[in-house]
């Protein structure tokens, strides 16, 4: 079992920052690769980035691209989210993940935390 926290989450203005961590403990964290997804009300949960086990390989979504940042220490088995020039359309619910393939494949990732809400205000 891999039990993940994600905090951070807030209110913030468009173009605005925030950063989201997100703390594992359980299974050895550095085995995982580490996904950020998002769901929005009434839309399906989307995939926001991801990070291989030791940090040399990310994806983003197009939507995120050049504006997100995702980042992991291994040494205190946390992921981050570093967001940038936020926009209303990044409000969402985010939640950290954990999977044994590097994916941006939502069905492929076994743990999941609950959640922090991200607001953006235009």
């Amino acid at each position: 079992q891999v039990q993940l926290v994600e905090s951070g989450g807030g209110l913030v203005e468009a173009g605005g920052s925030l950063r989201l961590s997100c703390a594992a403990s359980g299974r050895t964290f550095s085995n995982y690769a580490m996904g950020w997804f998002r769901q929005a009300p009434g839309k399906e949960r989307e995939f926001v980035s991801v990070i291989s086990w030791i940090a040399n390989y990310t994806i983003y979504a197009d939507s995120v691209k050049g504006r997100f940042t995702i980042s992991r220490d291994n040494a205190k088995n946390t992921v981050y989210l570093q967001m940038n020039s936020l926009k209303s359309d990044d409000t969402a619910v985010y939640y950290c993940a954990a999977s044994r393939q590097f994916t941006a494949t939502t069905s492929r990732y076994d743990y999941w935390g609950r959640g922090t809400q991200v607001t953006v205000s235009s």
